[in-house]
């Protein structure tokens, strides 16, 4: 079993500057935040934004890689949790699964436009439900992502 996801967005978790990828049921209430790199959070918020680089990025690569190779992505999936640590897989036609984390699964998902899946057993164990007092939290959160520049995601060190 597992729930289709959409992307909320991402946002930097102060102090520590760490980025988060919220992901939140299609059909559902439970919200998945999961922590991903710096370089991951600019690919998604540059394709939810919709700026397109001059060149391609990685991901933009990858896209084009497997279309010139002939196949199809199907769909990503938020497979597994150990000690802290999220697993996705690429799902190809022909059944064919591809190992990932899930920022590069989700960046890649966003340019392909297919589907964002959590396995139920990763929900029951990450998922957090907002009880409706807290929806102006999500709110928040949304005019914090609408506001937010791709450079917001760089570090202090570049």
């Amino acid at each position: 079993m597992s729930s289709e996801m959409r992307v909320v967005g991402v946002r930097v978790e102060l102090p520590a500057n760490q980025p988060i990828l919220l992901l939140r049921e299609a059909h559902g209430e439970r919200y998945l935040p999961i922590w991903i790199g710096s370089v991951e959070a600019t690919a998604i918020a540059l394709e939810q934004q919709g700026v397109r680089p001059q060149r391609p990025l990685t991901h933009d690569l990858l896209k084009d890689v497997i279309g010139a190779l002939g196949r199809d992505l199907e769909q990503v999936r938020i497979t597994d949790l150990q000690e802290g640590t999220f697993f996705a897989e690429l799902v190809f036609d022909g059944d064919v699964r591809v190992s990932a984390r899930p920022s590069d699964s989700v960046a890649l998902a966003l340019r392909v436009g297919v589907p964002i899946h959590a396995d139920e057993s990763v929900l029951d164990e990450a998922g957090l439900i907002i009880p409706d007092e807290q929806e102006d939290e999500v709110e928040k959160f949304r005019e914090f992502l609408d506001s937010v520049s791709p450079e917001d995601f760089r570090g202090a060190d570049t």
